[in-house]
């Protein structure tokens, strides 16, 4: 069991990035998938919709980026250590979760003078391979350390992208991002598109999925995410859809989702 890293991810918010690390994870779960989800939004929304909140949770992915051994020492020794730590197992939601930390907002200048601050979380990853078959990363929305360190740990990138115009823009910045690393990166990061909040009854969501399917072909999921109210009710609850309403078009939404990832990977 080697584990494929997803980077889930997109320079806009309020796209469906947490909502889709989550959901995505309880849905591989139900398939009897490890997985683990990665909080690397300093905004931390993930785990506050899991009810770990900034300022009660010692210990954090932020311990990660700061453990300097992992600038000179490839072998990690105390890694083991760290993530027992870190990984925290939500009741009932089938997947292990490791929670953000505002810190994480300070991450350009605390590594500013770090070599190789980059490849931090690839590294560290190392130790987590072996356990898991899949681990999501929920990623910050704005370009610094923290996303080039998730789009290097990356084995692929999934891109939500909300069936709005603007989102558009959100998909074509990290395009130009994934462009920009992968010339220095030893294999080109591939990804993929994941349409979400879509309305069939709006024109302009109709439009939109259709320009995505018209530029993106095979770079766009299959499944499409659908509005549903369900989502903010399990948030509410802090947990997630398949938990507070399994039988929802979101929830199935993402059951879909899994099936196709599990289907190609």
């Amino acid at each position: 069991m080697t584990a494929k890293v997803f980077g889930i991810a997109n320079q806009k918010g309020g796209v469906g990035k947490t909502t889709t690390a989550l959901s995505l994870a309880a849905a591989l779960g139900e398939k009897q998938r490890k997985v683990l989800v990665m909080d690397l939004d300093p905004h931390c929304c993930a785990s506050v919709h899991l009810r770990y909140y900034p300022g009660t949770v010692s210990n954090t992915v932020y311990d990660i980026f700061m453990n300097e051994q992992a600038a000179t020492d490839s072998s990690l020794p105390d890694y083991g250590w760290l993530w027992s730590r870190i990984i925290n197992t939500p009741e009932d939601l089938g997947f292990d979760f490791a929670p953000a930390a505002v810190q994480l907002a300070d991450l350009d200048g605390d590594l500013k003078n770090r070599p190789g601050k980059g490849n931090i979380l690839n590294q560290s990853l190392e130790i987590l391979r072996d356990r898991y078959d899949f681990i999501l990363l929920d990623c910050p929305p704005h370009l610094g350390i923290l996303l080039v360190n998730a789009l290097v740990a990356s084995d692929m990138l999934i891109v939500p992208i909300q069936t709005d115009f603007l989102a558009v823009h959100g998909l074509k910045l990290l395009i130009d991002t994934v462009k920009i690393l992968n010339k220095a990166l030893p294999e080109p990061l591939d990804f993929r598109a994941l349409p979400t909040m879509y309305d069939k009854r709006a024109k302009a969501c109709t439009k939109v999925l259709d320009l995505l399917n018209t530029k993106m072909s095979d770079r766009l999921f299959k499944t499409i995410i659908g509005m549903d109210t369900k989502f903010r009710e399990a948030s509410a609850m802090g947990t997630v859809i398949s938990k507070a309403a399994p039988g929802s078009r979101g929830a199935q939404a993402y059951k879909a989702l899994a099936e196709e990832i599990c289907t190609l990977w």
